[in-house]
């Protein structure tokens, strides 16, 4: 006698506050066999509140949200909430902090904004089976990370501002980036200029290609 696979499908949850992007994605989870939209919200703090009625098993978050609970704060009370449920972060942003801050809260997959829609069925039924779906950028982000050397005198920011030099970024550049102003770049320079013992960008970078901090 054959075994019948459950046709129970994925109850997935949104937070999003891109009304555009948040209705996109229900439609497209609503609409594919297999999968339900047990709802969707644009704050962290409602979605929390009806967390234990919607009984998500997956819920898609992003994590710049405008207003109340960023979504660093609402993984966490996700997590702590429902152990079982399976956050996938769901953003614009590629840089390390936020990728790890994410992934350290509780998050089992991280995808960019840009993800195909079948990428993100797929990942939605990954994650549910026990995978840890990411973007290609994101993967290659975080498997990078566990080549550097985990001795560094840098911050995780002032690795961030050295890559992007190493990378031919201008100051200005760096600063849109990563979302500070350009003062708050020389800053993070000086302090790694000091740090690495090092007088000149040239030297800094060559340093932190021998050391393995980049």
């Amino acid at each position: 006698m054959q075994n019948i696979k459950s046709t129970t499908p994925i109850k997935v949850c949104i937070v999003e506050d891109d009304t555009i992007i948040r209705n996109g994605f229900s439609m497209l989870i609503d609409g594919t066999p297999g999968f339900r939209i047990v709802n969707t919200y644009n704050r962290c703090e409602e979605a929390i509140k009806n967390l234990c009625e919607d009984s998500p098993d997956v819920v898609l978050i992003d994590i710049e949200l405008p207003s109340g609970m960023n979504g660093i704060e609402g993984i966490e009370k996700i997590k702590k909430s429902r152990p079982k449920t399976n956050v996938i972060v769901i953003t614009v942003y590629e840089n390390d902090e936020l990728i790890f801050k994410a992934l350290c809260a509780g998050a089992g997959g991280y995808l960019t904004k840009s993800v195909q829609p079948a990428k993100l069925l797929e990942a939605i039924k990954d994650i549910q089976e026990g995978g840890a779906p990411m973007s290609t950028s994101i993967a290659r982000r975080v498997v990078a990370s566990f080549h550097k050397n985990q001795n560094t005198p840098l911050t995780q920011r002032e690795t961030e501002v050295l890559e992007l030099l190493a990378k031919g970024k201008s100051y200005t550049h760096i600063a849109e980036e990563l979302f500070v102003n350009k003062e708050t770049i020389r800053t993070h320079i000086k302090n790694i200029y000091w740090k690495l013992e090092v007088h000149t960008k040239a030297e800094a970078i060559e340093k932190a290609v021998q050391e393995r901090l980049i």
